[in-house]
């Protein structure tokens, strides 16, 4: 399958909703990436994919990356720099397990809202919204192996 065709308009239209909802509760950026295969080590491609977005350019170091690899069915959560720097060891443990339950059962775009918003309620702690928050990364899902 395409992953551009994976979730359909409105299902990345309610991902791309709860990406903007959480991060209004922080300053951290969260990211959606669909590949449609992952051949290697998930969490590689995950940070190849952080790289190529630009995903590190932001001024707290405080992305995130949710990644799916919708054919092969596999995914991985990364933090940059200025995350990994403040939270202990495992923090994103528990969003890792709510989206899988998720995933595991076919419900894809709740897995991805839930994740997201779990992300942002933890980020909260560390990096908490700023009444100057600027957006720095897209909201939008991004696509594909060639990016």
């Amino acid at each position: 399958m395409k992953p551009e065709r994976f979730l359909t308009a409105d299902q990345q239209a309610t991902v791309v909703d709860a990406v903007r909802l959480a991060e209004k509760r922080t300053s951290g950026e969260i990211r959606i990436h669909i590949d449609g295969e992952c051949e290697g080590n998930p969490m590689e491609r995950a940070e190849e994919v952080f790289g190529k977005l630009g995903m590190h350019r932001t001024e707290l170091r405080n992305g995130i990356l949710i990644y799916l690899a919708c054919n092969t069915k596999v995914f991985a959560i990364i933090g940059d720099k200025g995350i990994n720097d403040l939270v202990p060891e495992h923090f994103w443990e528990d969003v890792i397990e709510v989206m899988g339950r998720e995933f595991r059962e076919g419900r894809f775009t709740e897995g991805f809202v839930q994740a997201v918003l779990k992300a942002g309620e933890k980020l909260q702690e560390y990096f908490p919204y700023q009444s100057d928050d600027v957006n720095e990364q897209p909201d939008e899902i991004s696509f594909g192996e060639k990016i």
